[in-house]
């Protein structure tokens, strides 16, 4: 009987110890108002109330301890980060995109084709032809630059999944967003008043990955669309014109261009952008780290009607000084 009381008085404690919430500064300017549950040298473990969460210690900026929780824990959403939760465990940043709060689970290439086809499209414009990826519900999506350099007639072919078929739909309403012609990306959104909420990916993390490690592709090379390709991670830091690419075995090829690369979890963890072509298997990646700092900074890439195919923009000249200006403190 003094076991069963001794228990009972260790839940109750349990349970008022979870009355106490902790504010938790992640890194991209996410927080999170959860219970600790457990710390370890190199990670922690919080309860978000539907699942426990691990965070790794090198993505925690601080935590703040002693503050009430309500009483259904959820993750808190502040105007700073405008970050919400969803039953999947996904964080949407103020930014536009969508990244995991914790690793989703591992599946095979069909599994994951299936769940991720509806997000990626095929970029069109009347010189070229490439792929690109929805980052969020309301029509964002990710391109290479090259693939709509000089070129402002733009379309996105999606292919919707209605009562288990495919349909496709093509949208002509489309605004270019932001551009960065130094690392090769373009933001674009859909702008067609009747499509749909659409279907995106989730934004991985290139680093995480292991040199071997399994990844694929899903394009339109050569215009064959929904064209999946797989491969491994041949190396993370392969330096091409001062910039570091993702190296991988899987096959790109022209039309690929601004697809994503995804790993075994669902995640994108790169954009696929060119290849050698005088030989096979010699793929290259955009890191996904530097297509969630160009989405971090997209104001500062915004694109400029006025200079369409320049990456620079120009403030006007200061004009001249009258005399009288000049007199004034």
């Amino acid at each position: 009987m003094s076991k069963l009381r001794l228990l009972s008085a260790a839940i109750f404690a349990g349970l008022v110890q979870q009355a106490l919430a902790e504010t938790i500064q992640l890194k991209d300017k996410v927080t999170l108002n959860a219970q600790i549950i457990t710390e370890k040298r190199d990670r922690i473990f919080v309860d978000l109330g539907y699942t426990i969460l691990e965070i790794p210690r090198s993505q925690v900026v601080k935590i703040f301890k002693g503050e009430m929780l309500s009483s259904q824990k959820n993750i808190e959403t502040t105007p700073a980060t405008a970050m919400t939760a969803t039953p999947g465990s996904t964080a949407s940043h103020s930014e536009g995109y969508h990244t995991a709060l914790m690793p989703p689970t591992v599946k095979d290439v069909r599994e994951l084709v299936n769940l991720l086809g509806e997000a990626v499209v095929q970029v069109r414009t009347p010189a070229a032809l490439g792929s690109g990826f929805f980052i969020n519900e309301d029509g964002f999506l990710i391109t290479n630059f090259h693939v709509i350099e000089g070129e402002t007639e733009l379309s996105i072919e999606v292919y919707h999944q209605t009562n288990g078929q495919l349909e496709r739909k093509v949208y002509k309403n489309v605004r270019i967003v932001s551009i960065n012609k130094f690392q090769d990306m373009a933001l674009l959104q859909i702008v067609d008043k009747e499509a749909p909420k659409f279907k995106y990916v989730l934004l991985g993390d290139a680093d995480s990955l292991a040199v071997g490690e399994n990844v694929f592709a899903i394009g339109s090379p050569l215009g064959l669309e929904r064209t999946v390709t797989q491969g491994i991670v041949s190396t993370k830091t392969r330096e091409m014109g001062g910039e570091l690419y993702l190296q991988t075995s899987t096959q790109i090829n022209p039309g690929n261009s601004g697809g994503p690369l995804f790993n075994m979890r669902g995640e994108a963890v790169g954009i696929t952008n060119m290849k050698i072509t005088f030989g096979e298997g010699l793929g290259f990646a955009i890191p996904v780290g530097a297509v969630k700092f160009f989405l971090d900074h997209r104001d500062a890439f915004a694109y400029s009607s006025d200079n369409p195919g320049n990456p620079y923009r120009y403030l006007p000249p200061p004009s001249r000084f009258s005399k009288d200006d000049s007199k004034k403190p």
